[in-house]
């Protein structure tokens, strides 16, 4: 288990990487700006979902790690992770909101990912391209 936590690190700094325009998109650098507009149109289908509802920081972590590297493994291209819009969250900010973000840019496998059309779950979901 600790190579997991080392894999995927709180202190990284996504800021510097999310193209934050009229909805928080994230591309690898090399990828054209084409990915995240059919990524945003559902251009993909989803083939997998991970749900993170409900989970401490370290299981959704974890949680989030296995299912990149399955979902891999599997031969998926796009998947869905649902992390909440943190309405259950004390104060009702979303914790696993920003982690997810920050974790899923430190995952090679990961070349894109977009917030989620309303009908897929909107602010509480990202929809991810895969390598």
């Amino acid at each position: 288990m600790a190579v997991m936590r080392e894999a995927i690190s709180d202190e990284f700094d996504v800021e510097t990487l999310l193209d934050t325009d009229e909805a928080l998109s994230f591309r690898r650098p090399g990828m054209g700006p084409d990915v995240v507009r059919k990524l945003r149109r559902g251009s993909w289908s989803i083939q997998g979902q991970l749900d993170l509802h409900g989970l401490r920081r370290e299981d959704a972590r974890e949680a989030l790690a296995q299912f990149i590297k399955d979902a891999h493994k599997t031969g998926w291209r796009c998947v869905r992770v649902v992390h909440g819009k943190g309405l259950g969250s004390p104060g009702k900010t979303p914790v696993l909101k920003g982690k997810v973000q920050g974790w899923l840019i430190q995952k090679q496998e990961v070349l894109a990912f977009v917030q989620a059309r309303p009908a897929e779950g909107g602010a509480g979901a990202l929809v991810v391209l895969l390598a």
